[in-house]
């Protein structure tokens, strides 16, 4: 199989990337030292590769009330134009399609950026209810568009540095919220618990945006750091920490669905119909070794598994996200099956860290 690439993917090489297969695309793991990555980000400034997700435009009348009935949590939150929101598309039975954050721009434009392996289904979903629910409205990839995180505390002041002419309608950016620059769609949000800026641009410009970064100081980044730095911030992954097959509230994703409203949704009844036996929470190994994924947790209330696991650079233990019993309260010990061995590991809530510094108790 061939494997798809992105623009950047001649930068990378040049770069002297460890390339892998990620998902059927060919990306960056690291440019050397994955730790000395993670930390460039939690202490200064990197860049990410993240064209492979995709940028879906929906527009005409009622796009509020047809996302209002597509997504868990509630379109009506935003109100101020940029404003972001994070949701999970639902099936009907409450498996979770997809995790998404969401732009209102204008009543007749929200722009929506979903991950890449589920992006064609993603967008098949959504044309299928808007079929139904909401014919009039288009539902557009914008397969025109690349798009580069810039994350780290100096982030945003290198993006403007490089893009000076975009400062002023972005300076006043808060968390979660956009600004449509023209050729420059620039959002501050990110994947990594640093604060930052996402770029969106042409294609074709994407390379020498990408070069003018690096030449203003700006370090590349692989997916490798991208994995931990997300963990250690308690963001998930689409795929590991949730699927089609669980839903969102055993998926730490509660705080995104909103059941008070009288709204309807897809997957609501289901999920007032089957309230959750398990739940994601934090784990911190006491002894010595490395938490990964698909690992059991024995608990007092049934056994558990670990979602997501890695060694956390900045608190210099292994960490994980684990799918555990809901009974499980933060603070309690349980032991984590790794290979022949039973090791302590103490349920913490995450994140982890954020913005630089350890926020777990050690």
């Amino acid at each position: 199989m061939t494997l798809k690439t992105t623009p950047l993917n001649a930068a990378h090489r040049a770069m002297g990337a460890k390339m892998v297969d990620f998902g059927g695309w060919d990306m960056p793991v690291n440019y050397g030292s994955q730790i000395d990555e993670h930390h460039q980000v939690r202490n200064d400034v990197g860049m990410f590769d993240v064209c492979h997700m995709r940028v879906v435009d929906v527009k005409g009348a009622n796009v509020r009330s047809f996302l209002c009935y597509l997504l868990a949590n509630n379109a009506n939150k935003i109100t101020l134009p940029g404003k972001a929101l994070y949701s999970a598309m639902l099936r009907p039975d409450g498996g979770v399609i997809d995790d998404l954050i969401i732009y209102f721009m204008t009543e007749d434009w929200f722009r929506i950026v979903v991950n890449a392996g589920t992006a064609d289904k993603d967008i098949a979903w959504m044309k299928e209810q808007a079929a139904v629910h909401a014919p009039m409205l288009t539902i557009t990839s914008r397969d025109d568009l690349a798009m580069v995180a810039v994350q780290g505390p100096n982030a945003r002041a290198k993006v403007w540095q490089v893009l000076p002419q975009t400062q002023a309608a972005t300076e006043g950016l808060q968390n979660f919220q956009a600004a449509d620059c023209g050729e420059h769609f620039i959002a501050r949000t990110g994947y990594t618990g640093e604060d930052g800026f996402e770029v969106m641009l042409p294609k074709e410009k994407v390379e020498a945006f990408w070069y003018d970064l690096n030449k203003a100081g700006v370090a590349p980044i692989g997916l490798g750091a991208r994995d931990t730095l997300r963990l250690e911030a308690g963001m998930n992954l689409y795929g590991q920490d949730m699927d089609e097959t669980v839903g969102p509230l055993e998926s730490g994703l509660a705080w995104t669905v909103d059941l008070k409203s009288e709204r309807d949704f897809i997957g609501k009844a289901a999920l007032l119909a089957n309230p959750p036996t398990q739940k994601l929470a934090g784990l911190l190994l006491l002894d010595r070794g490395v938490l990964r994924g698909h690992q059991k947790v024995h608990t007092p209330h049934g056994i558990g598994e670990i979602t997501s696991g890695s060694f956390s650079p900045t608190l210099e233990k292994s960490i994980a996200l684990a799918r555990l019993p809901i009974d499980v309260a933060i603070g309690d010990t349980v032991q984590v099956a790794i290979r022949d061995k039973m090791l302590n590991a103490q349920v913490v809530k995450y994140p982890f860290a954020r913005n630089g510094k350890a926020v777990v108790s050690l």
